[in-house]
């Protein structure tokens, strides 16, 4: 006999430990506890999901005959932990192995490496492309890339693919999805789900728990169970797919979702297969029900970067959470806690984090991101506020993203420059800066946007590390060409901003 263990983000009925398992002899540990739900601060809408997901899986696998052990958060009993309840359930049963899928991260992992039972840790076969195989494409590379990676995995699944060549004789379409949004009253909603009498439950036991973690736990209408999770996938491809790639990088004051197709919880637990997922909307597009560049804009997010960035972490190790090649060492500041900023742009995207759980690529990358990087913030702390706040950051596919796509924190092992902008690219693509207490337009002075000023500060300091980056040249030319005086008052207007920020006082 053995003791199968499902973790909570590995809600998929073909997961490995399962198909490797004997469900006439083997029993399957599942436990809700509290070293996962408090190793940061996660948001209630985060754990309520993740708990009633379990829960309703559990449910899933019993029907299915499987014998489950279960433990709920509130058990007397409960352990506190993983390997806590391996081993309560292993003097239980007399069960001297451990059959697990490999978890997403090194934290879990190592814990489960540590037990005083045999171990065997299958590969997690839910990914299109295994360790191996990324670890082979990475071989040699000073510098890796994700548009490269991703045109091998379109070659592999088939995805968009005319015989050898690209669909459209292009393998990417991004320059046709950034258009700014118009607040259209027709703009498609989300589907909602009522909580049944498991979520309700679950509601109340988060409530109680974790009323005091940042963020908002009703009214909760999230998806639950795989039923739900494929009919949002169906909904976002017949009413928002069409328009997602024009505006996949818009946002708009008080319309968080846009054309999202709000699926990445439900991809990270295991609630929806990804390349189902993405058959599915390369069929939309071939039965002429969306265009080409928004159903290659979505499978790129899949197959490239979600893909990618598991790669990395993977490769990379445990001690990748731990970089900061820039040496930023600032604390996170209140605002992204909830605390009233005048800065438009940050009130809305932590705004609706709080609200929702969620907040959409280019908000975390180009805002709170962006924001992060120009006021250098400490990397760690920016990666475990992201892990904490949004429903789908786990830490594999959540660390790479933001110490190496949004904070630079490791040197440029796939991103070519700093994602870093002034004011000027929210403008272009948000409506927020009319509602803010700064300006957009000024460039020095009180009223000056904070973005314009940090952009400036952030070159300035950094110009040793990237001066000679040939996509960094112009923007070092331009602060060259600058009068001596006018960068004197920039810098000394981005200096009085961080003292603000660093006292604690409301920007």
């Amino acid at each position: 006999m053995k003791l199968v263990l499902v973790l909570g983000d590995q809600l998929s009925p073909n997961i490995a430990a399962l198909r490797q398992a004997d469900p006439s002899r083997d029993v399957v540990v599942m436990a809700e506890v509290a070293a996962e739900a408090q190793y940061v601060p996660h948001h209630p809408k985060k754990i309520a999901l993740i708990l009633a997901a379990m829960r309703k899986f559990a449910q899933r696998l019993r029907a299915e005959g499987w014998n489950v052990a279960y433990t709920r958060l509130d058990d007397p009993q409960n352990a506190g932990s993983i390997p806590g309840e391996l081993l309560r359930r292993a003097s239980e049963t007399g069960a001297r192995r451990v059959l697990a899928t490999k978890p997403g991260e090194w934290r879990l992992i190592e814990a489960l490496e540590t037990l005083p039972l045999e171990l065997e840790m299958a590969a997690d076969d839910r990914f299109l492309a295994n360790q191996a195989d990324f670890d082979q494409w990475a071989e040699g590379r000073k510098q890796m890339r994700m548009e490269y990676f991703y045109r091998e995995m379109r070659r592999r699944t088939g995805l968009l693919m005319e015989g050898d060549a690209p669909a459209g004789g292009k393998w990417n379409f991004d320059h046709e999805n950034r258009k700014p949004a118009r607040n259209d009253l027709f703009l498609p909603e989300p589907l909602r789900f009522e909580p049944d009498d498991t979520v309700a439950a679950v509601l109340d036991l988060v409530e109680t728990r974790f009323g005091g973690n940042f963020g908002q736990l009703r009214p909760f209408a999230m998806a639950t169970d795989a039923a739900e999770a494929e009919a949002v996938l169906t909904h976002f491809i017949d009413t928002a797919l069409p328009r997602f790639g024009n505006y996949q990088d818009a946002m708009l004051t008080g319309r968080p979702f846009l054309y999202h197709a709000l699926i990445s919880a439900y991809l990270n637990i295991g609630l929806l297969d990804p390349l189902d997922v993405c058959r599915r909307v390369e069929a939309a597009w071939r039965d002429g029900r969306a265009p080409l560049n928004a159903a290659e804009g979505f499978i790129r997010q899949i197959i490239g970067w979600r893909e990618f960035v598991r790669g990395i972490y993977f490769r990379e190790g445990p001690g990748y959470v731990a970089r900061n090649v820039l040496g930023h060492d600032r604390d996170l500041p209140a605002l992204y806690w909830g605390e009233e900023t005048g800065m438009a742009c940050l009130r809305a995207a932590v705004g609706q984090t709080r609200e929702h759980a969620y907040a959409h690529h280019i908000q975390r990358l180009m805002v709170t991101g962006n924001f992060a990087l120009l006021a250098g913030i400490d990397p760690a702390k920016v990666h475990e506020w992201y892990l904490a706040v949004y429903a789908d950051a786990f830490e594999w596919v959540e660390a790479p993203n933001t110490l190496g796509m949004s904070q630079f924190a490791d040197g440029g092992l796939f991103a070519s420059k700093p994602y870093i902008s002034s004011g000027n690219y929210i403008g272009r693509m948000s409506d927020y800066c009319g509602a803010c207490r700064y300006s957009v337009k000024a460039k020095v002075g009180d009223d000056a946007c904070p973005f314009n000023l940090l952009y400036w500060h952030f070159l300035a300091r950094h110009r040793a590390r990237f001066a000679s980056n040939p996509r960094m040249g112009q923007m070092y030319r331009t602060w060259d060409r600058m009068d001596a005086q006018r960068r004197e008052e920039v810098l000394r207007g981005a200096d009085a901003f961080l003292a603000k920020l660093e006292a604690g006082e409301p920007v």
